[in-house]
Order: structure tokens, then C-alpha cells, then sequence
């Protein structure tokens, strides 16, 4: 027999610091409050999948809900939530990896500067000191945890496990240097950002690359007057992603360089630059970028990327409205165009992160970074002037919460944890209510109750799993109560403790 557990209904009583209609709060879950999301388009034709997002918010911004690592389905009904003990510390690039051939949760784990002071000690998405990767299984166990090495810290842009199962992630270090040649201050430093690769089995750092060695600084277009406002450090690079090519390249991304480039590998040196101030192409007008995010491999001759084109700096307006965009790229004639253009309908202007990912109809799916959006989109795309073609799915945060990315991937979870039951008497009515923080493979619930821990029958046969708690009514017995969780099949895959409900 399972342990019992006392259960008073006043204990299913939260303090509620924040709107129903914002936050999600669960009777048999009650230290669980994601917040809550608005569809507002859902039409046919969007790829099967699970929503990933990381929740968080700005220094001045109310935080709706816990700051944490949420996955969802498609009408916002979280199925997974870790949160975290302070809005003061975040989860970013939250998505599903393999590892040695299984399904992984992997995320970044920190504090991102400018989200816990007005005047932050590290330019504003920069990650704090302490930072660290997290690997998780199927069970939601963390299963490994890593840091960056040399003295950088683990960078929130990119963790990818490479098909060689190593990892490979950017880093960050502030290096003292006299920045006046540049027009910033003499007692300045560089942000000198890193590339990764470590053996997830025994930690050994494989490879190594950092910007400072490679890049001029003098092609940002961040200016370095910028430093006096973040304790003289200037982030003149911002890298923010590293994708591997099949010819043993890296294609990254940064920000503040406007710029694209692929890397040799082997080398470290820079095969082409694509943008920016010393660009290898000629940039037709439909495909220019800037503050750019997510650069990624789409083919031999096709990139993608989250065009920003907006307000990371003060005195840079927006460059046009933000949008996902895959450009080709002509080698022989060193041209760049577009091919596919995603925009948001309303038009949206955002000023960091972002992502787009291609999903495996060809859909692509983007999170709109510091604007509270994620949206699907059919392959082939829309325009500036009809932003309402093939735009299949949009989902809106709660006020000014946002997630550095978003992504959509099919997922199995199989919580170590039981799952979880509440008990509220109500009138003559029992009212009874499972959970199961994680299961995607709960279809059903079915419910015992008896006058004994020794004497439970049946009293709910099955009752279909409605979003991530289902309440169960009956009249009023017990006074011990119990729930099996059922598959599609009708087999018990998880069973809660047995609680009792007290006078």
C-alpha cells in the first residue's frame, strides 16, 4: 500500500499573487504558476509537436508567473513546468537534443544581466557568473552539467549536442584593454566571446575559438562610448549562434557586427563574412540584416536567421519590421537574396533574441524573442505588405513576459515522480484532482476511494485527462482517496499516493 498522506482542504488554498486569467494555478499542483498564453491563430496545417519556451521578463517588468522551463501544447495547456526559486534567475534556449541516441531536455541556466537591477554590472544580456548547462532525460532527471572553461562563462545563446555527442556552446569573458582608439574609456574591457566544445563524458575541452583573436572590434556597430554605460565593458561582438556545417565548418552569428560568418573549424580562420561593415556579399535590398539572431545551415547554399533589424543600440532606429528570413547565398557572384520572409501580423519591432526553426513539414517555427510571441508559419512564407499569408498559429505571453527562443518539438516525457492527487469536499460533492507534472502519455485518469487504506474500490473507471488537471466529482465518500493515470490503452502507468481527507 502507498504512503498516506494527510490531506486538509484548507491546504489546497495558494496565495494568489497574480490574475486567474494570467497565471495557472492547480489544486494538486500548487507550487506550479506558469503563466498563461493567448492563442490567437490556430488554422489548419501546423505541424504535430509540443511547445518549448523559457519565461521571463526585463528589470522594470512584472513578472507574470514563475520564471522557469515550460513546455505546452498547442492550446497553451502547459504539460511540463520546472520553475525556478527567483525571478531574479532564468532558463533560456529550452528545446529537446539527442544524446547517445535518446530524446534530451537541454537548457541554460543563470542570471541574465539586466534582469535583476537598473544599473547592471555587465552589459544587458550578458550571463552573470555561475551560469551552467543543464541535460535532462526522459524522467526529467538531470543527467549532466556543464560550464564553460578558460575562465569564460557560460554564455544563454547557444548549448547544441553534436552528433559526436560532445557539446558545443558559447562562452563569454570581460578582457581589460584601453578602448580609447575606439572612442570608449581607457580603463574599458572587451566582452570576448568564446565557441566550446567539450567532451560530455569526461570534460576535456576539444576545442577552443574566440572572437577577439579573429574579429576586428572596430567593424561594431555598437558604439564603444557604449561601455560607460555598463562598467566600461564593451559588447562589441555578441555572438549569439553557432551552427555546424557538413564541411567541418561553423556558420555564427553576431549581433552587434551585423555580420554572419563561416568559420573553418581546423583552422579558425574566417572562410566568408556575409553583412557588416567588411562583407564578402553584395546584399540585395530584400535581404539586409541587422542586430540578427539564430543563423543557421539550410542547405549548401541556404541560411536562415531572425532578422531583429531593430533598437539594439539607442541611436540605431528600426531598419525595417522584424521577421524570420532564409537567404541564398550565390558563390560565384558573391550575391545574397531572399528567398522566404516571415512576418508578424500585427508588425512587431524587436530589439533582441529571437529564433527560427524549421519544423519537419517545412513549416517554420519562430519565437519573437523580447516580444511576447511565438508563431508557425507554412514554408512558403509571407510579405511586409500581406503579413497574413500562411500564418498558421500565434500565440501571445502575458503581459511583457518573453522567452530568448521558443520551438515546437515532438516530445515523451516520463516522470520518476508519481503523480499527484488533491481532495476538496464541496457541499455534498467530492471533488478530486490529478495531475501529472510531465506525462504526455497520460490519456485518462481512474479513481478508488474506500472507507479504509486496506478497502478502495473503484469508483471512476476512466475519465479523459482534460489539459494538465483534470477534476473528478462524485458524491461524497472516501474518506481515502487514490488516482491511476492510464495510456491510450487503458494501462495503469503511474499511480499516486493515497490521501486522506480529514473532517
Amino acid at each position: 500500500m502507498n504512503e498516506i498522506d494527510d490531506y486538509d482542504e484548507k491546504n489546497s488554498l495558494v496565495t494568489r499573487e497574480y490574475s486567474k486569467e494570467q497565471v495557472w494555478d492547480f489544486v494538486s499542483a500548487p507550487e506550479l504558476h506558469p503563466m498563461k498564453v493567448t492563442v490567437n491563430v490556430a488554422k489548419p496545417g501546423t505541424a504535430p509537436g509540443s511547445v518549448f519556451v523559457a519565461p521571463y521578463t526585463i528589470y522594470g517588468a512584472t513578472m507574470i508567473g514563475q520564471t522557469g522551463a515550460l513546455i505546452m501544447d498547442q492550446k497553451g495547456n502547459p504539460i511540463w513546468f520546472k520553475p525556478l526559486c527567483s525571478k531574479y534567475i532564468q532558463n533560456t534556449d529550452f528545446r529537446v537534443q539527442s544524446y547517445h541516441g535518446y530524446p534530451v531536455l537541454t537548457m541554460w541556466q543563470g542570471t541574465i544581466s539586466g534582469t535583476q537591477s537598473s544599473e547592471p554590472d555587465l552589459p544587458a544580456g550578458d550571463p552573470e557568473p555561475g551560469a551552467y548547462y543543464n541535460i535532462l532525460d526522459q524522467h526529467y532527471n538531470i543527467i549532466k552539467q556543464i560550464s564553460a572553461r578558460n575562465g569564460f562563462t557560460s554564455d544563454l545563446h547557444e548549448f547544441t549536442i553534436t552528433k559526436r555527442n560532445t557539446a558545443l556552446f558559447t562562452a563569454i569573458k570581460q578582457v581589460p584593454a584601453d578602448l580609447t582608439s575606439y572612442g570608449g574609456p581607457k580603463d574599458g574591457y572587451f566582452d570576448d566571446y568564446s565557441i566550446q566544445e567539450v567532451d560530455l563524458e569526461t570534460g576535456r575541452l576539444l576545442f577552443f575559438w574566440n572572437a577577439l583573436s579573429h574579429i576586428n572590434p572596430a567593424d561594431s556597430f555598437l558604439p564603444a562610448s557604449s561601455a560607460s554605460e555598463s562598467n566600461n565593458i564593451w559588447d562589441c561582438y555578441h555572438l549569439n549562434s553557432i551552427d555546424e556545417g557538413s564541411d567541418n565548418s561553423l556558420l555564427i552569428s553576431m549581433r552587434n557586427m551585423w555580420a554572419i560568418y563561416k568559420l573553418n573549424k581546423e583552422t579558425g580562420d574566417i572562410i566568408w563574412q556575409l553583412g557588416g561593415k567588411q562583407s564578402d556579399f553584395t546584399i540585395s535590398p530584400d535581404a539586409a540584416f541587422s542586430w540578427q539572431h539564430d543563423a543557421r545551415y539550410r542547405s549548401d547554399n541556404r541560411i536562415s536567421m531572425f532578422n531583429d533589424a531593430c533598437c539594439a543600440s539607442p541611436t540605431s532606429p528600426p531598419q525595417c519590421q522584424s521577421h524570420g528570413l532564409i537567404l541564398e547565398l550565390d558563390f560565384c557572384n558573391r550575391t545574397a537574396c531572399a528567398v522566404r520572409e516571415y512576418f508578424h501580423d500585427p508588425a512587431l519591432y524587436v530589439p533582441s533574441q529571437g529564433n527560427v526553426q524549421k519544423l519537419p513539414n517545412g513549416n517554420q517555427f519562430i519565437g519573437w524573442g523580447q516580444e511576447p510571441y511565438l508563431s508557425e508559419y507554412a514554408e512558403e512564407g509571407n510579405t511586409i505588405t500581406e503579413p497574413w499569408l500562411n500564418f498558421l498559429y500565434d500565440v501571445r505571453f502575458p503581459n511583457e513576459n518573453i522567452s530568448y527562443r521558443a520551438f515546437k518539438n515532438r516530445w515523451i516525457g516520463l516522470p520518476s515522480v508519481p503523480p499527484s492527487i488533491a481532495v476538496v469536499r464541496s457541499y455534498d460533492m467530492t471533488e478530486v484532482f490529478a495531475s501529472w507534472n510531465g506525462s504526455t502519455e497520460t490519456a485518462a485518469w481512474q479513481l478508488l476511494s474506500g472507507p479504509s487504506p486496506y478497502c478502495l474500490s473503484i469508483q471512476v473507471e476512466s475519465i479523459p485527462r482534460t489539459g494538465f488537471e483534470t477534476k473528478i466529482c462524485l458524491p461524497c465518500d472516501g474518506p481515502y482517496y487514490q488516482v491511476n493515470a492510464l495510456d491510450s490503452c487503458g494501462f495503469i502507468i503511474g499511480t499516486s499516493k493515497l490521501v486522506k481527507l480529514m473532517d
